[in-house]
């Protein structure tokens, strides 16, 4: 019995011991070194160096545009840095130009000076008005800079065009010696004519000008664009579909797109014409093309004026300030055409 018992007894703990070891075997999971991602390392594209600014005779200039032209910016200076001169201190230009910039010249504004060559000069040089610049009418070669194009000439005064207002802050202004109009018994205004010698000169500097400073095409606009109860310089001898076909030079309307509107704006004109809801309508056009025109539903003064400086710009062969099919037309062609963004 005893030895019976003795087997039994080494019998379970062989088996015990066996059992165990099975588990340690199954459970038992050899290590794997944990290896540690490598951190990614950032390149950054080499940056090219700013072209440097250019000192002479102890003035500084920069005529590299290192900004985004598709911004309307451009970091070029069309002349000298104008810097400050604190008192004790060091203006240095080691981070100069921030690309963040444009030009203050926006507009262009074309005028008649209603004068003579020589009262011209006198009056734009020595009186409370000017312009940049100066176009004569004798003959030669020569254009008349009277104002630096960094400073604010006096030739615009109280003016708008869409969302700006004294454009004198931000155009540059040609004027053209010309002697304007005389009026007849009827009152009607009949307008002088300008050389093909003058009109060569301004297409040269126009389109030096806006090619320089950017600017856009419905940004080139006579004083009576932009002042049209006061002025009616260059008037309408002024050839600006010329200085479209043959230059590029400001905006015209599509000869297509007119005659689309045509039809239908003759039939307002002689349905509608003193309806106030199509006076409104004439009125909110003239406004959205760029006229600074309050509507008020009534073929008030403003509007026959504004409504006149539009036919000099667009429609010289009548300039009467009513509003016909023609014009209306041409009015919806152009907004069409330069949409205000």
């Amino acid at each position: 019995m005893r030895k019976t018992l003795y087997i039994i007894g080494l019998s379970t703990f062989v088996f015990s011991c066996t059992s165990q070891q099975n588990v340690k075997k199954n459970t038992y999971k050899p290590k794997t070194p944990i290896t540690q991602a490598k951190p990614k390392v950032q390149t950054t594209p080499p940056v090219a160096p700013k072209p440097k600014v250019v000192s002479d005779r102890g003035v500084d200039f920069f005529t590299t545009n290192i900004a985004d032209p598709t911004k309307n910016d451009n970091t070029i200076s069309y002349g000298s840095i104008v810097s400050a001169k604190p008192g004790g201190y060091k203006v240095v230009k080691t981070y100069f130009p921030a690309v963040a910039q444009n030009f203050r010249q926006r507009y262009l504004i074309l005028h008649y000076t209603a004068l003579a060559d020589d009262k011209s000069i006198t009056v734009l040089t020595q009186q409370a008005v000017s312009a940049h610049y100066l176009v004569n009418n004798t003959g030669d070669n020569e254009i008349y800079q009277l104002v630096d194009e960094n400073k604010r000439a006096y030739h615009a005064g109280v003016s708008s065009w869409r969302n700006d207002k004294n454009l004198n802050d931000s155009s540059i202004g040609i004027e053209i010696v010309n002697t304007g109009y005389t009026t007849d018994a009827a009152g009607k205004r009949t307008f002088a004519p300008f050389s093909d010698d003058q009109v060569k000169k301004v297409a040269a500097l126009v389109k030096d000008i806006v090619a320089r400073y950017q600017i856009q095409p419905t940004y080139v606009l006579a004083h009576s664009d932009i002042a049209p109860t006061r002025k009616q310089d260059p008037g309408p001898m002024f050839p600006w579909k010329k200085l479209y076909d043959e230059y590029q030079i400001g905006m015209w309307y599509d000869e297509a797109a007119k005659q689309t509107y045509l039809e239908a704006a003759q039939a307002d004109i002689t349905a509608r014409y003193n309806e106030s809801s199509f006076i409104f309508l004439v009125q909110t056009s003239l406004q959205k093309f760029g006229y600074g025109l309050e509507p008020s539903g009534t073929w008030d003064d403003a509007t026959k004026k504004t409504i006149e400086a539009f036919q000099y710009h667009f429609r010289p062969q009548n300039y009467d300030g009513i509003m016909d099919a023609e014009t209306w037309a041409t009015l919806q062609a152009l907004n069409q055409k330069y949409p205000v963004k």
